[in-house]
């Protein structure tokens, strides 16, 4: 483990005249991560980071080990080797309230076609499932039904002894990318470019079985689903490889809004051409969504997006946040946005309403915040004067952190010890609020002084 003290920012190599990436000076007065730790355990791309408690989380990635850390020390607590292959799915398994045993147990599933159930407490391998098919991509736990999910080319209903209660037969080659929960016992599955809902039958005074039906494909999408998230009691939103963003509604599963209609194909071409017409499918995938009680954030190829619940449409936005592709965000306290990127940074962002109005008013829609595609100039005029009526926002760049060498993969936010990222650096940086751990420091010297005898306060 080592311990890093950080300066400022950076001005990028090579892209500080041709790229319009917004940059930071060295000073950084807003960004209080100004300490680091580096942790070593991995020797291969770390992918994923889950937080176990209030100061531990666990780290797992492409060797196919887990390891559990202490997010307030830096210090390795277990490593959990099981796995032959990568990881490709973890999740935590909490106890239930009623239950006496309270052991916290962790879920991963991994290439070689097999989950394990881990007792992150102990280490210890409580048991491990090896009937699978193919390889589970997704893992969701259902709290409220002790019971999770396994979703791979096929749905999987399990309980916490590891029997399997029910399945779906063969979906697809593709296979299920991610699950949600939704009430009345449904689950939400991306399959390719459908969402397919699923309810689950729980048993009866009639009958014991448990079973899993499924209920309705939703085919809205034109291309792969690659994020799926529930946003609140009423909605869930998804994104697809060429920047189709929906908020559905929970319940009935209709459209409740959409930025999805960001090209105006001519009659010579169909939609797919004209969407490749525009721009890279991959500059424009929304990777990752995050969200607060008035707007769903969204990771868009190099750039985010703050998009308004209520006005239905983007309120701000930074076309190129990062060099590469976003690969994760988080919405923090204070109006505050974190990003990581392929380019191997971490960006703290501020949500901020302008003071003036702009010149020119922020589109609707992605494409046409990008320039592309062909804009009716007339449709549009009404839409300006709706956003000219509104107070715009801004993302303001106030802290960006260069520690890893490689694309950081994902972070975890902690409010006490600080921010957890991993790399395809095979490192994970834990970083510090530098004054509070300076403080820290202080008080715990002067408390083994004390101890001692050697503080002499005057009389």
């Amino acid at each position: 483990m080592l311990r890093w003290l950080i300066g400022g920012g950076r001005e990028p190599q090579g892209l500080a005249e041709k790229s319009p990436l917004q940059t930071i000076g060295e000073e950084q007065t807003q960004n209080p991560y100004t300490e680091l730790l580096v942790l070593k355990a991995h020797h291969d791309i770390v992918r994923f980071l889950v937080q176990l408690d209030e100061y531990r989380f666990a780290s797992a990635g492409d060797d196919g080990i887990v390891v559990v850390w202490n997010a307030q020390t830096g210090e390795k607590l277990l490593e959990l080797n099981g796995h032959t292959q990568k990881i490709t799915a973890i999740i935590t398994f909490p106890s239930l309230e009623v239950c006496e045993e309270k052991n916290q147990l962790i879920l991963t599933a991994s290439a070689d076609r097999t989950v394990i159930v881990w007792d992150c407490d102990t280490g210890r391998q409580v048991q491990k499932v090896s009937c699978f098919q193919s390889t589970v991509k997704c893992l969701i736990v259902l709290q409220r039904l002790d019971i999770w999910l396994s979703g791979g080319n096929d749905l999987c209903v399990w309980n916490r002894k590891l029997d399997l209660l029910c399945k779906t037969s063969h979906l697809s080659d593709t296979g299920i990318s991610a699950l949600i929960e939704i009430p009345k016992n449904c689950v939400v599955a991306a399959v390719g470019k459908e969402l397919i809902i699923f309810r689950l039958v729980t048993p009866t005074g009639e009958s014991l079985e448990w079973d899993i039906l499924e209920i309705k494909r939703l085919l809205d999408h034109q291309d792969n689903i690659l994020s799926l998230v529930n946003i609140n009691d009423l909605s869930f939103v998804t994104g697809s490889h060429v920047g189709e963003m929906i908020i559905w509604n929970i319940l009935d599963w209709t459209v409740q809004a959409r930025e999805c209609n960001f090209w105006d194909p001519s009659p010579q071409l169909d939609t797919q051409q004209e969407i490749k017409l525009c721009q890279k499918p991959n500059d424009i995938s929304i990777h990752h969504f995050t969200w607060d009680e008035e707007n769903v954030f969204a990771a868009v190829g190099r750039g985010l997006y703050v998009y308004n619940l209520q006005m239905k449409r983007v309120i701000a936005c930074q076309k190129t946040a990062h060099d590469s592709s976003v690969l994760h965000i988080a919405k923090l306290p204070n109006r505050q946005l974190i990003s990581c990127s392929e380019d191997g940074s971490v960006r703290i962002w501020e949500l901020r309403e302008k003071q003036q109005l702009a010149a020119e008013p922020v589109p609707t829609g992605f494409f046409n915040m990008w320039g592309f595609g062909r804009v009716n100039k007339q449709a549009s005029q009404p839409v300006k004067k709706q956003q000219e009526n509104a107070t715009p926002c801004s993302l303001e760049l106030i802290g960006d952190l260069i520690g890893h060498s490689s694309s950081v993969e994902m972070f975890l936010y902690f409010e006490d010890h600080g921010l957890v990222t991993c790399s395809a650096d095979h490192l994970i940086i834990l970083w510090k609020n530098g004054e509070r751990e300076s403080g820290l420091r202080s008080l715990k010297l002067f408390q083994k002084l004390e101890e001692n005898g050697d503080l002499h306060l005057a009389v």
